[in-house]
């Protein structure tokens, strides 16, 4: 387990070498490890750094306006990027290649942004497991394996890119964080995209950002998992009023773990799972059936793609 409070002082020293006197954009997320970046580099370097949020239109619900709440003491940028990357993800179906279009509309909206104030260096949250996964071939994160080969920035600089999640916690902690930001589930990058298996459109976006939010309502608070959502797996058929209907099939996850490189079920009592069943049935029309998802990691990844 990192010493915290010694990393805190590594980090910043790095940072402020690392740079020198450039200027920085960063991607923040509002995520734990996204936040410990920005707090460190604005130990590091100040004002010379540009904390940029990239609404993707792939987020969850609620969290362009939590971001700006939360982090309305600073200068963030606030980006609307929906339509790129929806359209940088129309007719993909392979994982892959949709997690690589995400990660280079992301380099290229961060090197858009960067010229704008003349900034070539770009901070960003990539954490251990990241690059494991990535490089082991396993998927590919939009901030590794998904980033393209050919980029404008001069340096990319990852001072967490030796922590797993658990430390990078430690840190937040550390530096004061709020406990929202330090406990906060993690989030994927590439949003839910990941959580929508074949094409992303508008459509299966709005579907599953409304399960995601019902399965976080049931869950959060009564079971405090390390991670849970929903995830849109495909067609089928169902019945509602007198109707026979052709509708969404939604998958519910939730997994503890300490680190993201294993995780195990919630044993969720049966009358919960019904519950969130009927309610994403009942306030989503156009979802035929939930399920629950048993497996650990492995075999399974946490995600879905």
């Amino acid at each position: 387990m990192v010493n915290a409070e010694k990393f805190v002082e590594k980090a910043i020293a790095e940072i402020k070498t690392s740079v020198g006197s450039e200027k920085v954009v960063m991607a923040l997320s509002g995520g734990v490890d996204s936040s410990v970046c920005a707090a460190l580099a604005a130990r590091a370097i100040g004002d010379r750094l540009i904390p940029i949020y990239i609404d993707t239109g792939l987020m969850r619900k609620g969290e362009t306006e939590r971001i700006k709440t939360l982090f309305g003491n600073i200068q963030l940028q606030v980006i609307d990027a929906g339509d790129e990357f929806l359209g940088a993800l129309k007719g993909l179906t392979d994982p892959e290649a949709k997690r690589m279009a995400i990660g280079e509309r992301f380099i290229r909206v961060f090197e858009r942004e960067a010229k704008k104030v003349g900034a070539r260096c770009l901070l960003q949250g990539t954490i251990y497991p990241d690059r494991i996964e990535s490089e082991g071939g396993i998927k590919s994160h939009h901030n590794v394996g998904g980033m393209p080969l050919q980029i404008e920035f001069t340096k990319v600089i990852e001072p967490l890119r030796d922590l797993y999640k658990d430390e990078v916690r430690a840190v937040a902690g550390a530096l004061g964080l709020p406990k929202e930001i330090q406990h906060r589930m993690p989030f994927p990058g590439p949003g839910l995209a990941v959580r929508v298996l074949g094409e992303v459109t508008r459509e299966k976006v709005a579907v599953i950002r409304e399960a995601n939010w019902i399965a976080e309502d049931e869950l959060v608070e009564k079971y405090q998992p390390w991670q849970c959502f929903a995830a849109l797996i495909g067609l089928g058929t169902g019945v509602k009023g007198d109707n026979r209907i052709h509708g969404w099939i939604v998958a519910i996850r939730a997994v503890n773990s300490r680190d993201g490189m294993t995780a195990d079920p919630l044993n969720i009592p049966f009358e919960d799972l019904v519950r969130i069943g009927s309610r994403i049935t009942a306030e989503i029309p156009s979802v035929a059936r939930v399920v629950y998802d048993i497996t650990a990691k492995p075999p399974a990844t946490i995600e879905y793609e």
